[in-house]
């Protein structure tokens, strides 16, 4: 039998909660965010925030309030949240109800997650993947056991990214719960009509991965079984699944009621935990006038921090523009770019090294991505010898899960470890665009700076040697409007090495394309990407381009000059086409495209009077075209001539043919052509 003060305290956070979504329905005019309640899931959920301890890991779902209040989470604070009002502490009106992120002295930590069902999975077991790893290494610093909690409703173990999780957490024995809430309900779809299993019968696919089946609306036997399985985790490292019964006395939300699709109200209330529980503790001996005390205690605490929150301050409008990241320790060119009697080197070589020197220093930094490995050292031999040097725990193969791949790197993050990953080709990363935007980027914003995630995504991309249409896409255009995310395009191998280590030293998610034409300068023309090896200390800040060549001032003083804005590839075009006009051309190459250097390209444009952008992407629509607006706006009254744009031929595909795959991309002799034109010769 579970302790009698136990039950009682579960049965008082019960009434409060149920309190609390009463008030919520009784003032929906005031409710008006779209918000979501624990009410029939309350006896699983608390038997959760009950048990788990401050150096565990908790990853919600958006109808867990009653894990928060299990927690120790006061009702105020959740309705701070419910209300979107300043002192929110989550995230400060940024964010739905029961979408929570904690740091917090005495809680489990609770990084941010979305309101995407399902999506949290992968974080969440990026979390548990992280504390093995650290545990591998003894840098937790700790003789405690953390566990992960992950919270799922049984609609979203449907989802081909909760798949992946699971795969991950049997594949390297992560320690973590996942906990399917299932009320056969998501929104209006009933189980029969989405699944043909549920979630403990799916589960079964994923050896290794213990399963329990609770009745998640019986505080007791929930308490129970929660319990062992913590234990189970804490001791073996191993995942456990806890399918929970639970009915659905609540709306799916408060956008959609339940009286509008539902008819089977009256059999899901015969599972009400409150009453269950009430009974349970009078059948131990606890007397009516105790349990009507406590219940007329709870449903004041509810209505008295309603009405405080009410009256609480909304957020003050100009706090919309912070904590897009948060500040980068980098903010200098520093380090010696080019050693004295040192030979050029590759600019694959110069990421590898850059890896090397990074691993070497940094135990808690790992590498990760499809065919990385000690057996291949990567499809391009950019991570080649570092799992021999480092270890098969910290440079590893992963399945083929994109998705895992990038998401998981926001666990990571959060646990303290600092990962480095590659999607192994840029058509490829659209598996992973869904945590890439929903998750990563959104988390220091909507976290208010609590859990930036420090993440080094390494993209190569770009257009060589008959890759045809799966292999040689640059698609930086795509990213870019997505805020929160920072993302370099070097052209050379001293910016390579200088912005892999300033991308490592970044709190935030970073992205680096890697144009796999300039990796080993097989390309003719691109003798330029290779440059003597910077020194260990050499790092460069986001922001910060570079005039990669100079017109002669007489050039300029004539008229005769302009300036390609460029990165990347286009840097080499650019490069070549100028030898047809000496002296004319001045080559910035923007090394990062967000954040951009935008002082040097107008300084630049106003120098010149005449601009070319150059982008490898299909021009229309591209952050090529974009750019040359901003330049038009910004540099109006010193332009000679309309910006010009040169991209890729606007074609859906890159051709496997190497004669079609030419007449698409531009090269020095079409750059060349744009040149002549603007110069007038």
């Amino acid at each position: 039998m579970t302790d009698k003060n136990i039950l009682l305290k579960a049965y008082a956070s019960m009434c409060t909660s149920r309190r609390m979504s009463e008030i919520y329905d009784e003032n929906r005019q005031i409710c008006k965010y779209v918000h979501s309640t624990s009410r029939g899931h309350e006896a699983i959920q608390l038997a959760v925030g009950m048990q788990l301890k401050e150096y565990d890991y908790l990853s919600p779902y958006y109808r867990d309030e009653s894990i928060l209040l299990g927690l120790g989470l006061e009702p105020y604070e959740l309705m701070l949240q419910l209300l979107s009002k300043k002192d929110d502490p989550f995230s400060g009106g940024r964010t739905y109800y029961g979408h929570p992120n904690l740091k917090r002295e005495g809680f489990p930590k609770i990084p941010h997650q979305s309101s995407a069902t399902g999506m949290q999975a992968i974080p969440a077991t990026g979390i548990a993947h992280g504390i093995s790893y650290l545990e591998s290494m003894n840098l937790l610093n700790s003789k405690n056991k953390p566990v992960v909690v992950c919270s799922l409703g049984d609609g979203s173990v449907t989802e081909g990214e909760v798949s992946e999780a699971f795969q991950i957490a049997v594949l390297k024995m992560l320690p973590i719960i996942y906990l399917v809430q299932d009320n056969e309900w998501a929104i209006s779809a009933f189980k029969t009509e989405m699944r043909a299993m549920d979630a403990y019968e799916f589960a079964g696919g994923f050896k290794g991965l213990k399963r329990i089946r609770v009745d998640g609306s019986h505080f007791p036997e929930c308490y129970k079984k929660f319990g062992d399985a913590l234990e189970y985790v804490r001791t073996k490292r191993k995942p456990v699944l806890i399918h929970a019964r639970v009915p659905l006395l609540g709306h799916h939300t408060s956008g959609v009621r339940n009286e509008w699709y539902r008819d089977d109200f009256s059999s899901h209330e015969e599972d009400d935990p409150v009453p269950k529980l009430k009974k349970v503790l009078t059948d131990i001996g606890t007397g009516e006038d105790e349990l009507l005390k406590i219940q007329s205690e709870g449903i004041q605490k509810a209505d008295e921090s309603f009405s405080r929150a009410v009256k609480a301050e909304e957020p003050d409008p100009k706090s919309v523009y912070l904590h897009e990241f948060v500040p980068s320790p980098v903010t200098e060119e520093k380090g010696v770019r080019e050693p004295e009697s040192r030979d050029p080197i590759l600019m694959v070589d110069a990421g590898l090294f850059a890896v090397n020197e990074i691993m070497k220093k940094h135990p808690e930094a790992i590498l990760y991505g499809q065919d990385v490995g000690i057996r291949l050292g990567g499809v391009f031999r950019e991570a080649a010898t570092l799992a021999q040097k480092y270890g098969e725990n910290r440079v590893f193969n992963t399945p083929i899960q994109e998705a895992y791949i990038i998401g998981s790197t926001a666990g990571m993050s959060a646990a303290g470890v600092k990962p480095i990953v590659e999607i192994q080709f840029a058509d490829y990363a659209w598996a992973g665009i869904n945590q890439l935007v929903v998750e990563l980027s959104k988390s220091c914003y909507i976290s208010m700076g609590k859990y930036p995630i420090a993440s080094v995504i390494r993209i190569p991309c770009g257009s060589y040697g008959s890759g045809g249409p799966y292999h040689s896409d640059c698609i930086e255009s795509s990213i870019l409007p997505v805020r929160g995310i920072k993302i370099a395009f070097p052209s050379n191998a001293a910016d390579m090495k200088g912005l892999m280590k300033s991308a490592y030293y970044d709190p935030n998610p970073v992205i680096i394309f890697e144009h796999k034409g300039l990796y080993w300068s097989k390309v003719p023309g691109t003798e330029n990407a290779k440059c003597p090896e910077p020194d260990e200390d050499y790092i460069i800040p986001f922001g910060k381009g570079r005039i990669f060549q100079h017109a002669s001032q007489e050039k300029i003083d004539s008229g005769e000059s302009l300036t390609v804005i460029t990165y990347g590839m286009g840097v080499h075009w650019a490069l070549n086409a100028s030898k047809n006009f000496p002296g004319c051309v001045e080559i910035v190459d923007l090394r990062t495209l967000y954040p951009m250097d935008d002082e040097l390209v107008y300084e630049s444009v106003r120098r010149h009077g005449k601009c070319l952008v150059i982008t490898e992407e299909r021009s229309l629509n591209s952050f090529a075209e974009s750019l040359a607006g901003r330049i038009s706006r910004n540099c109006f009254t010193s332009l000679d001539a309309p910006v010009e744009v040169l991209g890729s031929v606007n074609v859906p595909a890159i051709p496997l043919n190497s004669g079609l795959e030419a007449e698409m991309l531009p090269n020095a002799v079409k750059v060349s052509a744009v040149m002549e034109g603007l110069l007038g010769w």
